[in-house]
C-alpha cells in the first residue's frame, strides 16, 4: 500500500473522537472498530454489477453440502429458482440502505468470541448493491410438461409415428431444461401423468392404447378368476407378452395397481377407483353431454365384474349438472384448466355462474399452497351467498 493511502488510515484516537462527537459510550460497544473504504475495484463499480440472493437456512445448508440451485425459465417466462425438491419465485426487493460487500468482515457474534483489545480493522469494500433477490415458495409450473409430452403420444411399437424422426421426444435432461420445477416435482408429475421412459425418452401413452393394455389385463384377470388384489406379474407377462411389449404390460400394471412381493413373487393389487375412473373417461370423451342416469348404468356395465362405480371416483374429471332436466354429466378435466389462480377461477365461473364448495373444490385443490385451504382460495377469489339453503360461490368480478 502506498504511503499516501497508509496515512489516510484512521487511528484509534480518531475513532474515539468520532464516538465522542456522536455521543456514544465506547464502553457499551465492542472494542473492535471497522474502518471502511472503497477498494480500487468498487470505486468504479455501478449498482447492478453484483447480485445478492437471500436464502432460507435450509437452502444455505444444501449449498454448503455441495448441492446446486438452478434458475429455470425461457425468455418469455418469469424466472424461478429450483432446489432438488422445491420451486421458488424470484422477486427483486429494493432497499433504502446500500448493501456493501466486504470480504473477511467479521460479524458482532464472531467478534464477541474473540478476546481482543481495542483494535482497528481496516477493511476495503469490494462492491455494493441497492437491492437483492428474495425467494418465495411457489407451485411448480407443470402444465408445460403435459403439453410437451402430449404432442407426441405413444401409440404402441407398431405405430407409424415411431418411424417419424421429426417428432419431438424428451429425455430427463431435456425436461429439466424446459420445465420450471424441481427435479423431484417433475418426476412426481411424470408419475401422475402415467408417463414412462421408452428408449431413453419420456412418453405419455395414447389414451386408447392405454385402455387397450388395461382391457387385456382385466380380461386376463377375469378368465383366470384372479382376485383384483393379487394379480401375478410373471403370468401376466407370459400370457400377454405375445400381444403387447412386456414393459408396456408392466407399466400399465404400475399405473393401475400397487406392486408388492409375496413369497418371492411379484403381485399387483389393482386399484378399483383408478380403473373405474379411466373407463368413465373413455365413455365421456366421445360425448359432449351424457344423461346422468344412462351414463351411470352404462358405466357400471362397462367396468370389470366385481368393481363398483361411484361419482366420487370422478372428482376433477367430470362435472354433474343437477339443475338440468334430465340431469347430465360431462367431461371437465382439472389438468385442462389454466394454471394461474385468477385465470382458473375465471374459467370456472365462465363455465358455471355459481358453484357449491363440493363441486368446485376438486378443480382448485391443486392451487393450494403450503398450509392453504380451498376455503381460503374461495374467500379471496369469490363471493359467497345462500341459495335455497345451500352456500354457493360466484365470481368477485364480471366475467366476459
Amino acid at each position: 500500500m502506498s504511503p499516501t493511502r497508509a496515512a489516510a488510515r484512521r487511528t484509534r484516537e480518531e475513532v474515539d473522537a468520532t464516538l465522542q462527537t456522536a455521543k456514544l459510550n465506547a464502553a457499551e460497544l465492542l472494542p473492535t472498530a471497522h474502518c471502511l473504504r472503497f477498494g480500487p475495484g468498487a470505486s468504479g463499480a455501478a449498482a447492478g454489477d453484483f447480485c445478492l440472493l437471500e436464502l432460507e437456512p435450509a437452502l444455505c445448508q444444501q449449498l454448503e453440502a455441495g448441492q446446486s440451485l438452478v434458475i429455470r425459465g425461457d425468455k418469455d417466462e418469469q424466472a424461478v429458482l429450483c432446489s432438488r425438491d422445491k420451486t421458488y419465485d424470484l422477486k427483486i426487493a429494493d432497499t433504502s440502505n446500500m448493501l456493501l460487500f466486504i470480504p473477511g468482515c467479521k460479524t458482532p457474534e464472531q467478534l464477541r468470541k474473540e478476546e481482543s483489545q481495542c483494535s482497528i480493522v481496516h477493511t476495503e469494500i469490494f462492491g455494493f448493491s441497492n437491492n437483492y433477490w428474495e425467494l418465495r415458495r411457489c407451485r411448480p409450473k407443470l402444465k408445460k410438461l403435459k403439453k410437451l409430452l402430449m404432442a407426441n403420444t405413444y401409440e404402441g411399437p407398431d405405430s407409424e409415428k415411431e418411424d417419424d424422426l421429426s417428432r419431438s421426444k424428451y429425455t430427463t435432461k431435456d425436461l429439466l431444461d424446459q420445465i420450471q420445477a424441481s427435479e423431484e416435482e417433475i418426476m412426481a408429475q411424470l408419475q401422475v401423468l402415467n408417463a414412462c421412459e421408452i428408449g431413453g425418452y419420456w412418453r405419455i401413452l395414447e389414451f386408447d392404447y392405454e385402455m387397450k393394455l388395461l382391457n387385456h389385463i382385466t380380461q386376463l384377470v377375469d378368465s383366470e378368476s384372479w382376485s383384483f388384489n393379487k394379480v401375478p406379474l410373471n403370468i401376466c407377462l407370459q400370457e400377454l407378452g405375445p400381444l403387447e411389449p412386456e414393459e408396456m404390460i408392466e407399466h400399465c400394471l404400475k399405473c393401475y395397481g400397487k406392486e408388492y412381493i409375496e413369497e418371492g413373487e411379484v403381485y399387483f393389487e389393482l386399484n378399483t377407483d383408478k380403473i373405474c375412473r379411466a373407463i368413465a373417461q373413455m365413455l365421456l370423451q366421445n360425448a359432449v353431454k351424457f344423461n346422468l342416469a344412462e351414463f351411470q348404468e352404462v358405466w357400471q356395465q362397462s367396468v370389470p365384474e366385481g368393481m363398483v362405480t361411484s361419482l366420487d371416483q370422478l372428482k376433477g374429471l367430470a362435472l354433474v349438472d343437477r339443475h338440468s332436466r334430465p340431469e347430465i354429466i360431462f367431461l371437465l378435466k382439472v389438468d385442462d384448466l389454466p394454471e394461474g389462480n385468477q385465470e382458473r377461477f375465471n374459467s370456472l365461473f365462465s363455465l358455471r355462474e355459481k358453484w357449491t364448495e363440493e363441486d368446485i373444490a376438486p378443480y382448485i385443490q391443486d392451487l393450494c399452497g403450503e398450509r392453504q385451504t380451498t376455503g381460503a382460495l374461495l374467500t379471496k377469489y369469490s363471493r359467497s351467498s345462500v341459495q335455497n339453503g345451500v352456500k354457493v360461490y360466484n365470481s368477485r368480478r364480471p366475467i366476459s
